[in-house]
């Protein structure tokens, strides 16, 4: 544990017994954070029942109890308490920053921010200060949030560790192995015994925090899979939003064909409020993808939260893989849901009749039922780790491995003298030489097979690749069945949608649902309790598509509301 980290956990043990709830004056509810929302927050803030100080005291306070189990946070911002007293001063003089002023949000620690260390959860950046913020750090600062502090994130964004020795999720080397709320023990199973969850935390980007109440919401970051699997494991709703929406300036990427941020929060309220916040109100000259979408009018996203939003709403229901599975593929890629999984979705395809969207079931898409192989999107897989090395890459995406190269050393170059390393091949060195310090636990085969591209030499190849990428995902993919069908939004299981969103850039919104049991393969031993985990459902659309599918997640929602905290952790 690092020196501010302990810092920061013992201050906010220091204001525990003020802290722990908030006694309003004239006999009102004592205000807790525990469960509030940003709109719970902002009342108590308008009627004078909190401050930021204390809301952010509070904060602190379960960090300092509960962070040792959790392993949540990579940094806990130490000047918190002072912009709390900041904010809560402009507020008294009745400037009010924007619609998160003084409510505290982290940020995924591959985030930069002038003010606390970025590291990427890579031991090379462990002591590194960017010198410029992120557009979307500035953006939250100046709607008036306090960036209390840099969650947990496998490490990289999961783009270090491949086969042989994956890396598991929500692991890096600065701040070890995430753990999740709702179960937070580790892995007994002993071919998996190397300290990873029993119940996973899912992607790369920490909700853990979020959903213990450590604060109000949580930057993401997604480039497959990385917002919406942590909001599906750990009971939150988010929002991964169309590639450019929001600005990835000052974020560390894989490759800037994906690479998106997105809000996490526990309501679907809370992240279009975030997401409005995160999104800038012209285009970022840094991000030449910020010009594919229209920001909403005072980039006010609540205005889309309609309770009537499913009524006429045509959504498909794509049961190819997603539901049911594919016999002819190959083995460990046939997709299909548990019987636990499968029930809680037709219960969560029944409340959309209910509340009258036209379900049209199956809504199948096309790329994914393609019988022909070289068509079929799930048999053309991201290339990974030992097994996709240059020469045995012939039949999976290059697009990730080329991005990587292209766009870390882009990103490594934009630090200047800040740059601790100044290319992907003295990272990979560094991890050699700081073996024995934890550099690479898990090796490091998705760097290797980054590096050995050739920026110039590879792009007809990655062209060709990216090409296809689109024409399974979107043109025989997303986009032929809802032109087809005429949706306006698919329906997919948890986050099992994210992949074939994630190629063209598309938006997802997903929702809490419900808690279905943790079933691995292979099982855990007899004797261990597995604890039921979440599981979500999302909305998937076509590109600057958020409004709808808000208003659509807003409405199914409402009309369940099945989101509970975790148990240990209320």
């Amino acid at each position: 544990m690092t020196a501010m980290k302990r810092l920061s956990i013992l201050l906010g043990l220091a204001v525990a017994a003020a802290a722990l709830t908030i006694r309003a004056q004239n006999g009102r509810k004592p205000f807790t954070v525990v469960e509030a929302t940003i709109a719970d927050m902002r009342a108590a803030l308008d009627q004078k029942r909190a401050t930021s100080r204390q809301i952010v005291e509070q904060y602190l306070t379960r960090i300092g109890m509960y962070e040792d189990r959790l392993h949540a946070a990579i940094t806990v911002n130490p000047n918190a308490i002072a912009l709390a007293d900041e904010r809560d001063r402009e507020r008294q003089q009745g400037r009010i920053r924007g619609p998160l002023h003084g409510i505290p949000i982290a940020l995924k620690d591959n985030v930069h921010t002038t003010f606390m260390r970025t590291t990427g959860g890579a031991l090379a950046f462990e002591n590194l200060v960017p010198p410029y913020d992120a557009t979307l750090t500035k953006n939250l600062v100046d709607a008036g949030a306090i960036i209390i502090a840099k969650s947990g994130m496998t490490e990289l964004a999961n783009w270090v560790a491949g086969a042989p020795t994956p890396m598991p999720g929500n692991y890096n080397a600065v701040g070890g192995q995430g753990y999740n709320p709702y179960d937070p023990r580790k892995d007994p199973r002993e071919a998996t015994f190397d300290g990873r969850p029993a119940l996973g935390t899912g992607g790369s980007s920490s909700g853990v925090g979020t959903a213990a109440n450590f604060w109000a919401g949580n930057v993401g970051t997604e480039t497959s899979g990385s917002i919406l699997s942590p909001s599906n494991q750990n009971m939150l709703a988010a929002v991964k939003p169309t590639v450019g929406r929001i600005s990835r300036y000052g974020v560390i990427p894989i490759t800037a064909d994906q690479d998106t941020a997105g809000p996490m929060a526990k309501s679907v309220t809370d992240v279009a409020i975030m997401f409005g916040a995160m999104e800038s109100a012209t285009p970022d000259p840094n991000d030449p993808a910020t010009t594919k979408c229209t920001p909403a009018p005072n980039r006010d996203y609540t205005v889309y939260l309609k309770r009537d939003g499913l009524k006429g709403a045509r959504i498909g229901v794509p049961r190819a893989f997603y539901f049911d599975r594919l016999d002819a593929m190959p083995e460990g890629n046939r997709g299909g849901l548990t019987a636990a999984q499968k029930k809680a979705m037709e219960d969560a395809i029944a409340v959309l009749t209910q509340e009258g969207a036209i379900v049209v079931d199956p809504a199948n898409i096309p790329s994914i039922a393609e019988k022909d192989p070289t068509n079929n999107f799930v048999r053309w897989t991201t290339c990974s780790g030992v097994t996709n090395v240059k020469g045995k890459d012939q039949d999976c995406s290059v697009v990730l491995k080329y991005g990587m190269k292209r766009d870390f050393n882009k990103w490594l170059a934009s630090l200047g003298a800040a740059a601790p390393l100044k290319s992907l091949a003295e990272l990979r060195e560094f991890n050699k030489a700081h073996e024995k310090a934890g550099a690479i636990k898990y090796g490091q085969s998705q760097l290797d097979i980054s590096d050995e591209m050739d920026v110039d030499g590879d792009r007809a190849r990655y062209e060709a690749d990216r090409a296809k990428d689109l024409r399974l995902s979107a043109t025989t993919g997303i986009d032929a069945v809802m032109k087809a069908e005429r949706l306006d939004a698919m329906f997919f299981p948890g986050a099992s949608g994210a992949a074939i969103a994630a190629k063209p850039g598309y938006p997802t919104v997903i929702v809490p649902f419900a808690l279905v049991a943790n079933e691995p393969t292979p099982p855990f031993p007899s004797g261990f309790n597995a604890k039921p985990g979440p599981m979500g459902v999302s909305f998937s659309g076509l590109a600057c598509s958020e409004p709808k599918l808000l208003s659509i997640a807003y409405a199914f929602e409402q009309a369940t509301k099945k989101r509970v905290p975790p148990p240990e952790f209320r």
